[in-house]
């Protein structure tokens, strides 16, 4: 690694995880890289950082880095490599039109990329089909806004979480999904203890540890509920009549479609969602009562073959109270991806333009005279899932995919592995070699990664930051806008991609933005063009708009009740409630996916830090006990969860957290790190059709046991990749690899493959075929290579300590028989799996402690420092806490 070329340097820089945004500061030595910490200025942490930012550092090696352009598996140069793949374009653009080229990028890229890709995609080439990942996260949200607002715009900020006296949370996990947001909120009411929180989820998270109150509605309620809330507040009187009359357009028509939808009496609709109805009334009472109410909605809401309508619901109710564009009161949608905003900024999306500009005659006009541009598009192109079925029938030829792995995250994922080897030429730029999606192209782009990366992201709260490298690029690697550009070049587009700094790319997108707008867009940075690269580099963190009308940014929008259509008035958008399409066809059960608190999508950076892989080891399937009684499941059993497009193995954890007839099933796990545990394969192509933005949260499944005659662990000083057996999962720990196992293959295979990969170790055996009972360890220059334990019913517990083992240089005597019999030697204690990230605090250590006084979260981090850092493990430490006391 470069990290010793710039000496005692301090870097301040933005997070690429969640939608929060954070600031980061990097510090470098002679040594190389510190910890990493929060940035104590940046207005969206002040200092604080999630266990998977404080982890950073962890994630800049090279290991599995991509470095080198390749083609067709074979090392190639950087020249070649482009000419190859603006030739193909060319090609296809002639023989085809323009409309046969299709990029797929993702959330994770830097605003002056995504510029550059939507520049040259629908300005020059003349093809709309440029579409993200972010279409999978916030693109419901987008239309929604924009159809009561005129604009996409995030009408709040995050002080308004703090200043709220109800917050909301409506399909948010916030504590696994946005950490510093949610401490945020946990910090608020606890210097305000009379703020109510409500939780809106059909599952317990742990989340719901801060909530007052939780309707855990049937899944795909949503609209419902807030239409019922709607009729509710007009019976109460609670309506802004001096809002709705001034300042909107739509209300009684709205009013009149919730009232066609609602029961008369609040026990029927309690029924419809399944929840208490006197806790129904409590919610419908608070929320008519407080002035001060922030509603948030993130993936639970978009995620939704009707998420469209859901969010126009949840913001009907605001809009109707006049709870917008005031301190404490607005409905905030929050993404999930670093630069989700920023890409809807600039036109990341497939029905959008650029700058906030969309598809009218003045629209495309503006845009092709601002960009000279000879080719701009005058239509929509295809969203994600109409892309990849495109080029599945042989309408699309070429394809370019960054940053992103939809062979993973895309529904039906088995199908777009289909359609990609149906296309003429398939190229991923990516950072990483080994992705499902890479396996699959035929050219491979080195980019680079967070840390060689120079640019800014815009986060939930619509603030821009700066993301700065303090690494030189690994190998080859180069910027994503470096690698664009240079394709426009080699298509004749030099001079209007001739660019030689990202701080070029933000001035011209900056400039865009302010063009003719007197106003009638919401998205103005007009104030920070013309910054000269220093200027550029120092770019404090700022709330767009920024304009000689806001020159330091603007926090809320909508507090002088003008809106973005051409009434200048919001509008109300009449709902009629759907419950998502029957799955019967697929199974009886419902599949609900998303996020585990340390992993990050796919895995690909957060995977490379072994704290970060030890909390959660195995994919996992979350099922209520009824039918896991039904179903012949036991706790920590293997399940096959299946439905006519696939299957996967999974861990059975057997929970109240769920409601009866719904399972949980988190999204991160891939070909790469496990067997068979891709989610995407399972879901079937339903979309919004208005967002086109996919139903990832209710799929009809089925779930059976999966017997296997063994079961055990390995770990090993190397990767050994995919293991010959049914069942495995690859997790890093600190200082070794490990492998979950599982199958009912003969041992004595087992045995052969691992004698093989190490034919000249020294090999400690205890095997006893009779009982499925085998122990294994592979010892090279008198130090542990491998450890493979295979029990019938399950695999070792002291695993903490057998990873320790590890270090050491050379083993004794007795140190190897304890290693075989799987017991640490007395006085050597395990610490038990990881609880604490970020400390290093492990469930035994914590129990103990527990044991021995610590009755509090506090007391606990008083004693263990445990849940005084990010706090993302204070509901597991409050669930321990529940446990010890129950037991003694």
């Amino acid at each position: 690694m470069n990290q010793t070329e710039t000496k005692n340097r301090t870097t301040q820089t933005t997070c690429p995880y969640c939608g929060v945004g954070c600031g980061v500061t990097v510090n470098q030595d002679s040594q190389g890289l510190a910890p990493v910490s929060g940035d104590q200025q940046h207005p969206a942490n002040f200092g604080r950082l999630c266990v998977k930012g404080s982890s950073l550092h962890e994630t800049v090696d090279h290991v599995d880095r991509l470095l080198y352009p390749t083609v067709l598996g074979k090392r190639s140069s950087w020249e070649s490599s482009l000419n190859l793949v603006a030739d193909k374009m060319q090609q296809v653009i002639q023989e085809y039109g323009p409309e046969a080229v299709a990029i797929y990028a993702a959330g994770q890229i830097l605003t002056e990329d995504y510029y550059v890709a939507n520049k040259l995609m629908k300005g020059f080439i003349g093809s709309s089909n440029l579409d993200t990942n972010s279409r999978l996260c916030m693109a419901s949200a987008v239309v929604a806004h924009k159809r009561a607002f005129g604009s996409d715009t995030v009408p709040g900020c995050y002080e308004d979480l703090e200043e709220a006296d109800l917050l909301i949370l409506i399909g948010s996990n916030a504590a696994w999904a946005h950490p510093i947001l949610f401490q945020r909120m946990a910090a608020a009411k606890q210097a305000r203890p009379d703020m109510k929180v409500v939780v809106i989820d059909p599952r317990r998270t742990a989340t719901s540890d801060l909530a007052d109150l939780q309707l855990s509605i049937r899944p795909g309620s949503d609209a419902f509920l807030f239409n019922v809330l709607l009729c509710w507040l007009d019976h109460s009187n609670a309506l802004d009549h001096d809002f709705i009359a001034n300042h909107s357009e739509g209300f009684e028509q709205t009013l009149q479609a919730a009232r066609a939808s609602t029961p008369q009496s609040l026990q029927e609709c309690a029924q419809q969602l399944d929840v208490d109805e006197d806790d129904l009334q409590t919610f419908f009472q608070w929320f008519t009562a407080t002035d001060k109410t922030v509603s948030v909605f993130s993936q639970g809401i978009n995620q939704s073959s009707t998420g469209v309508d859901k969010g126009n619901a949840i913001i009907n109710a605001h809009l109707a109270t006049g709870r917008i564009g005031k301190p404490g009161a607005t409905p905030f949608s929050v993404t999930g991806q670093p630069n989700a905003m920023g890409g809807r900024e600039v036109g990341g999306l497939a029905n959008q333009l650029a700058a906030h500009m969309d598809f009218s005659g003045r629209e495309v006009d503006r845009v092709r005279r601002f960009w000279n541009a000879p080719r701009v598009v005058t239509r929509p192109g295809l969203k994600a899932i109409d892309m990849f079925d495109a080029i599945k029938r042989g309408e699309i030829k070429f394809l370019w995919i960054i940053s992103t792995n939809p062979l993973v995250s895309m529904p039906d994922a088995d199908d777009v592995k289909v359609a990609l080897a149906k296309c003429e030429l398939v190229v991923v730029s990516d950072c990483m070699a080994n992705t499902d999606t890479t396996a699959a192209a035929h050219v491979l782009l080195p980019a680079a990664s967070w840390g060689e990366k120079n640019g800014t992201v815009t986060n939930s709260e619509r603030c821009i930051s700066r993301q700065r490298s303090f690494l030189s690029p690994a190998g080859e690697a180069k910027p994503d806008w470096w690698i664009l550009s240079q394709v426009a070049q080699r298509l004749g587009f030099g001079e209007a991609f001739d660019y030689q700094h990202p701080a070029d790319i933000f001035d011209e997108y900056s400039r865009m933005t302010g063009f003719e707008n007197q106003g009638e867009r919401d998205l103005d940075i007009s104030g920070l063009s013309g910054l000269n690269h220093d200027q550029y580099d120092a770019m404090a963190p700022v709330q767009w708009p920024v304009n000689s009308q806001y020159p330091q940014g603007r926090q809320r929008f909508f507090d002088d009740h003008r809106f973005y259509t051409p009434s200048q008035k919001a509008q109300f958008i009449a709902i009629k409630p759907e419950l998502p399409a029957p799955r019967s066809q697929d199974g009886s059960l419902i599949m609900n996916t998303g996020r585990v608190r340390d992993h990050w999508h796919t895995m690909t950076r957060t995977a490379k830090s072994a704290r970060l892989a030890q909390h959660i080891r195995e994919p996992y399937v979350d099922i209520h006990p009824d039918d896991a009684r039904r179903l012949l499941l036991a706790d920590g059993s293997l399940a096959r969860v299946s439905n006519g497009r696939g299957e996967i193995l999974l861990r059975a954890q057997i929970t109240t957290n769920q409601r009866p007839g719904e399972i949980f099933v988190p999204m991160h796990w891939t070909s790469r790190y496990a067997s068979a545990a891709r989610m995407g394969a399972l879901i079937d192509k339903s979309c919004d059709p208005f967002s086109g933005q996919p139903e990832l949260k209710y799929t009809g499944v089925e779930a059976e046991p999966f017997p296997t005659a063994w079961q055990g662990m390995i770990l090993s000083r190397s990767d050994l990749g995919a293991i010959p057996c049914d069942y495995w999962v690859y997790g890093l720990n600190d200082g070794c690899h490990g492998y979950e196992i599982s199958g009912n293959q003969p041992l004595d295979s087992l045995q052969q493959w691992a004698q093989q990969i190490l034919p000249d170790a020294e090999w400690l055996t205890l095997l006893d075929p009779d009982t499925h009972h085998m122990r294994l360890l592979a010892i090279v220059d008198q130090q542990l290579e491998l450890v493979l334990f295979v029990h019938q019913d399950q695999a070792i517990g002291t695993r903490q300590w057998l990873i320790e083992q590890f270090a050491q240089t050379s083993l004794t005597t007795s140190e190897r028989k304890a290693l075989l019999a799987g017991r640490p030697l007395e006085g050597v204690v395990d610490h038990g799996r990881m609880v604490c990230s970020c400390f290093g605090i492990g469930e035994n250590t914590i129990r103990a402690a527990v044991r021995n006084g610590c009755d509090a979260v506090d007391t606990l981090g008083e004693t263990l420092k445990c849940g005084t850092n990010c706090g993302s493990c204070v509901p597991e430490l409050k669930t321990i806490i529940r446990q010890e006391t129950e037991l003694a």
